[in-house]
């Protein structure tokens, strides 16, 4: 539990936890990943670095699974969803048509975001302690009304402080990121849907996306520009605004959303790509929603798919299979 939570002890400088009107923490201490520095890099507003995050990791990973596609390994053959061929005879639209409607997406995206993030708040020591002082307040309230008065105390004169550092440090932080992954799927899975199922948005705005039958990873923000606005962004809007995060953790965020939706579109199903191992959520899953077969399932992207498995339209390679082997004995 120690390993869990941190130090059960107090400094000497803290004879209790609990005193009588807020609580005593130890000096904080920093863990590895969080810098006192006021911005990431020198000279460069963190909200800046939100911005750019998004964007780098688009063309970057792109690159990447690019250069697979260039490559001539023969080994990535069997990894491939579809043929090479494929990707110029099945799509409507071309590369350059492609990379300048994500060009504009990602221009949009910077514009909006720089009339909706804020600057981070002071980065210190005091403010970090002052913070978990609060915490630790409410984690007392909490504490005492599960457990009771006498025995609440007990727990948090020898778990308080180190209860109060992983929940600042670890724990919240982390719920929050969580929370956020799912107002995203959350938000898209229903406007993605309604995409499909109202005629004239899909004929006016989402088809857009469809005329890459065949995905690739730089197109995988292949938009109407409208589209690119209400489920991209607005969604990575509201996730941020709703999970209360810092702009630190929407550096993260934003970078991390980016690189998932590019993996979804890249073609490829590796075994051994992170992305794809997160969830069933993958590149093999989304393709199939870009065939005629899928086009009315699998609306759930760019995390996870319980969405699709709650609300009856998840289908998986296996469910194709048994559709086609009905139609042959019929």
């Amino acid at each position: 539990m120690d390993e869990l939570w941190g130090p059960s002890t107090l400094n000497s400088t803290c004879s209790s936890f609990v005193t009588a009107e807020s609580v005593c923490l130890p000096p904080v201490k920093i863990p590895f990943y969080f810098s006192l520095r006021q911005n990431i890099f020198d000279g460069i507003p963190d909200t800046y670095v939100a911005l750019a995050a998004p964007v780098l990791a688009y063309w970057i990973l792109s690159f990447i699974f690019y250069c697979l596609d260039i490559s001539g390994w023969k080994w990535l053959d069997k990894y491939r969803i579809h043929e090479s061929e494929e990707v110029k005879s099945r799509n409507l639209a071309t590369p350059w048509q492609v990379a300048r409607a994500v060009l504009l997406q990602h221009a949009t995206q910077t514009v909006l975001g720089l009339t909706w993030l804020v600057e981070s708040p002071e980065i210190s020591v005091a403010r970090c302690q002052s913070e978990m002082e609060a915490l630790g307040s409410t984690l007392v309230w909490v504490v005492r009304l599960v457990l009771g008065e006498q025995t609440g105390m007990k727990f948090l004169e020898l778990r308080g402080p180190g209860m109060t550092h992983w929940l600042y440090w670890w724990g919240i932080p982390a719920a929050q990121m969580l929370f956020a992954l799912f107002i995203i799927d959350s938000w898209q899975y229903f406007l993605h849907r309604l995409m499909h199922t109202n005629k004239y948005l899909y004929k006016k705005i989402h088809s857009v996306h469809h005329r890459l039958y065949v995905p690739y990873a730089f197109g995988a923000l292949y938009n109407h520009p409208l589209e690119g606005i209400l489920l991209d962004s607005t969604s990575a809007a509201l996730a941020e605004s709703i999970s209360r995060l810092s702009v630190r953790q929407t550096i993260f965020l934003f970078a991390f959303s980016t690189c998932k939706t590019v993996d979804d579109h890249c073609g490829y199903n590796l075994p051994f790509d992170p992305f794809q191992m997160m969830s069933s959520n993958n590149a093999d899953y989304h393709d199939i929603h870009h065939q005629t077969i899928g086009i009315k399932s699998n609306f759930a992207q760019p995390f996870f798919v319980h969405w699709d498995a709650l609300l009856g339209t998840r289908m998986t390679r296996k469910d194709i299979q048994e559709r086609r082997e009905k139609v042959k004995k019929t």
